[in-house]
């Protein structure tokens, strides 16, 4: 725990307790309790712990775990972990060990990996050998969901789900009850297969608008969108320096035209001069820094 959050654990919870609260997720909840889950001071003050963006792919890992952690102990059932870079799939079983692992060491044989189609699954067991939990598949017409959950498992641990797969996802979580169902790089709103009508408004209202996100990071060209579980919706822009500055925080995730005009406007100044310290904001939707995380992907 850095010094900024020990300074917080020792006003909020004394001396003693500094070393217990190196647990973020548990440092965050009894934060929570402080402020009696009070929005507004609950998310400035996970802003001032939990605000700077990662350096590098590992940083993001232990970022992004530190917030499902956090959001399961704060009560969310089911939750997203979104990793919005392009080769990211080609990691899920590495990615899904990692947080087995963590899941592993409370669950035990409770927690169960859920990987969308046979082949992976059973790659996965090949992969890993003797584990503590049980890996499955997410089922098909023949072998239905229904058949995977049982009365023993505690966390479901669903693996790169996708919109293919979105009517097994919803059944699970349906299955699951208060169960938590965590959803590890998902891509369950792909509009080209969901579609763009009234089935899919649908869904999103039935289903998909249920989920919490954990964690997010999406890098675009010039700026990025990040959130990390309980804090707000953070947009920050590159600048000369290539450092990141914060230029907005939203309650809601930015997307679109709104997310674009957020941008354009904090990278052009008022006057129109077209002289400012930010980078001017491209529309080609990949940030040019992402190749240091392409390169720890390969790692």
């Amino acid at each position: 725990m850095d010094t900024k959050t020990n300074r917080f654990a020792h006003v909020f919870f004394g001396e003693d307790s500094v070393a217990k609260q190196s647990n973020p997720a548990y440092f965050l909840t009894k934060l929570a309790a402080k402020f009696d889950n009070n929005g507004e001071s609950l998310n400035l003050l996970s802003t001032l712990i939990m605000s700077n963006l990662p350096k590098s792919f590992e940083e993001t890992i232990e970022q992004a775990k530190a917030a499902t952690l956090t959001s399961l102990e704060m009560g969310c059932g089911r939750v997203l972990v979104e990793l919005c870079f392009p080769e990211i799939a080609l990691k899920a079983q590495n990615l899904a060990s990692t947080f087995a692992q963590v899941f592993a060491e409370e669950y035990g044989s409770g927690l169960k990996v859920i990987f969308p189609d046979t082949g992976a699954a059973a790659l996965a067991k090949r992969d890993w050998g003797e584990v503590p939990f049980k890996v499955t598949d997410i089922g098909s017409s023949r072998n239905p969901i229904a058949n995977k959950v049982g009365e023993d498992d505690q966390l479901f641990l669903v693996v790169c789900p996708s919109s293919v797969e979105v009517a097994q996802v919803e059944q699970l979580c349906n299955l699951a009850g208060d169960r938590p169902v965590v959803m590890l790089i998902p891509q369950l709103e792909d509009v080209s297969v969901v579609g763009i009508g009234y089935a899919a408004r649908q869904l999103r209202e039935r289903f998909i608008s249920t989920l919490e996100s954990a964690y997010y990071i999406r890098p675009y060209e010039g700026a990025m969108v990040w959130r990390s579980y309980p804090s707000g919706w953070e947009v920050y822009l590159e600048q000369e320096d290539g450092e990141y500055e914060l230029i907005s925080t939203e309650a809601q995730k930015p997307l679109g035209e709104y997310l674009e005009r957020l941008l354009i406007g904090a990278a052009e100044p008022e006057d129109g001069s077209g002289e400012g310290g930010s980078t001017k904001i491209k529309k080609t939707g990949l940030l040019g820094g992402l190749q240091n995380f392409l390169k720890a992907l390969s790692n």
